[in-house]
Order: C-alpha cells, then structure tokens, then sequence
C-alpha cells in the first residue's frame, strides 16, 4: 500500500461515525392502553424509519411523574417526547377549548385532523406551546353519559346525579346540565363508582371498556357529536428539536402532525366501536332524544360561548378558528 492510500484509510478510519439520536419518550398509561399501542409504539418506529435510523426514540419503561408534569417534562427536558392531556393543567392552555366543545363530531379521526389543521394554521400564534415543538394535538372520541342506575330519558335527566368528570370542560358542561360533578383520575373511576361516590360517568366508549366499568352501569345515552371531546398533546423537548438537522426535522414532520393526529383519531375511533361492542348485552344504549338535544343545546350554548372567549383572550379569531374547525370537520369526513 503506497503512502497516499495509507493516509487516506487513516482519516477514513479516524472519522467520526454519523451523527445518531436517541431520543426519550415519557409514559405514564399501561403500555397495553391503544394510545401507547397504536400511537405512541408506531410513532417512534415512523421516526426511525423516516430518518434512516439517524433518530431513535425510546419510551421509558417507568413513569417519570403524575400526568399533569408531562409537558413540563418536555419543556424542562426531563424527557425529549411527552404525550397529555392539555386539560390536566387548567388555565395553562386556553386553544384546546375549541376542540372540547360539545356536538362537534362523532368520529375523532374527522375531529382530530380538523384539530390539528386549524391549530397549525390559527392557534400557534397564541403562543401556548412555544416552549416546545408540537407533533401533534388530537382529541378521543365524543364522550357520552353513563350512570348505574335510574333513568335517562328527558331534559332534566342529569339533575342532581354525581358524574365523575376528569380535566377540560366537562366539569363545566355536567355543571350547566344539572348534575353535580365529581373529580378524579381515570384510574380511580372504578373506584369512584363502585363505592358510591359517583352516580355515574362521562366517557368516551373506549374509556369505559379499557378502565373495567361496564360491570359498574346499566345504561348510557348516546349524545350526537359527543357531550365533549378531550384534548391531547405530542410535544417534543425545543433544544432537542432544534439540534436535529433541517433534513431530520423535515423527515420527522412528515410522519407526525397532520399524518399523526389521523392516526390517534382513528386508533380512538377503533377503541370506541370495540368498547361499545363489548357492551352489548351488558349495558343499555339509548340515542339522545330529539327534546333533550334541544334543551342541552340550549343550556350550553352561554358555556361554548364562554369557552370562545377564552380562545380569543389567547389572542386568536375565536370566531373564525371556530369556523375553520367545522368546515375542516365536514372536509375530514368526506376523504
């Protein structure tokens, strides 16, 4: 081997090897919970597999903290990915309100895709996740009533009934229709119910099946478009991000966002008809009447009112971010 080849396998063997990322992704749900599952699991594998393998995430085997610290999590850079609820940290983020409305939807995919266009498009100039970089906000499925015991037909059907409600604004909207709302984590749900401290719930479909409650009820009511919808987020650590490459980043963006976003809204649409599958038999499912539609329409009509308001003190259209959701509603459930 002459002096030049050696020099030239020298610095080839000498140079640095290619620049690789491992990124954390925090936890806090059952690893067999479908958000995790079907979400969580296949998003890091679409980051892998978009960047060639140059970045890896992994979900930590334990979780770091309660589910409220999570975003912070990601803004302290305790961990690189985190996944929430934005309502578990109330007054934190006033934009998710408009996805929380009632009678939105009745599919999550349409909802979450129509979410995250008008977030990408109107809501990050409220600047609430500037602390971070968003890959993705989405919500569950419609969330409905489901009691032990009494009846649920008519207007006045949830006065005076104590119903567990967790973070967002349906402690409001079981407040505006009657009953008395009682707080609580989902995990306690079972608990909530079984000792008598609540009536009854309001969940999506999913949630009912997953957390081990239909034993606990005995009907339902099914509400169209859902009395409300929560709100959830994927954010990734800001420095992590911005220490990513330009052709990383652009790789990453196109397997989260929008593409993300339909993925946990139809992951949420699969787990709901399989949890009202497995209450058939168990639980009885009305429809909503006509009469009751109308009264709760109008009973919270002055609660979407006010959560539009809050929207535009974030510094936003309210009116017409509100108006970009439908339409994208109506355009998601047509592709």
């Amino acid at each position: 081997m002459n002096r030049l080849a050696t020099l030239a396998l020298t610095l080839l063997l000498a140079a640095p090897a290619a620049a690789q990322t491992s990124l954390t992704v925090a936890n806090w749900l059952p690893p067999s919970h479908p958000l995790v599952a079907e979400v969580i699991v296949p998003m890091t594998e679409d980051i892998a597999e978009a960047t060639g393998g140059a970045v890896t995430a992994t979900i930590l085997p334990a979780p770091l903290g309660p589910p409220p610290a999570h975003f912070d999590f990601a803004v302290n850079g305790v961990a690189d990915i985190t996944f929430g609820v934005q309502g578990y940290n109330p007054g934190r983020f006033r934009t998710t309100n408009l996805a929380e409305l009632p009678f939105l939807d009745d599919s999550a995919e349409a909802i979450s895709v129509a979410y995250w266009r008008t977030f990408d498009a109107m809501l990050r100039e409220a600047g609430e996740y500037d602390e971070v970089h968003v890959l993705a906000v989405f919500t569950h499925g419609p969330g409905e009533v489901f009691v032990k015991d009494g009846d649920l037909a008519g207007p006045n059907a949830l006065d005076g009934l104590k119903l567990r409600v967790g973070g967002g604004i349906v402690h409001e909207v079981v407040s505006a229709l009657g009953a008395v709302p009682v707080e609580g984590p989902s995990s306690e749900a079972y608990q909530l119910l079984s000792q008598g401290v609540a009536d009854g719930i309001l969940f999506p479909y999913e949630s009912v099946n997953f957390f081990g409650l239909i034993p606990q009820l005995s009907q339902g009511l099914a509400v169209p478009g859902g009395l409300y919808n929560t709100s959830f987020f994927i954010v990734m650590n800001r420095a992590k991000w911005d220490a990513l490459t330009p052709e990383q980043q652009t790789a990453i963006e196109g397997v989260t966002g929008e593409a993300l976003a339909r993925r946990a809204g139809q992951m949420w649409d699969r787990a709901d008809a399989a949890g009202r599958a497995a209450m058939k038999g168990e639980l009885d499912i009305a429809p909503a009447s006509p009469e009751q539609v109308a009264a709760w329409t109008d009973a919270l009509t002055p609660l979407v009112n006010a959560k539009l308001a809050e929207v535009g003190e974030a510094g936003v259209d309210a009116d017409a971010a509100f108006a970009m959701l439908r339409e994208e509603i109506e355009a998601a459930s047509g592709e």
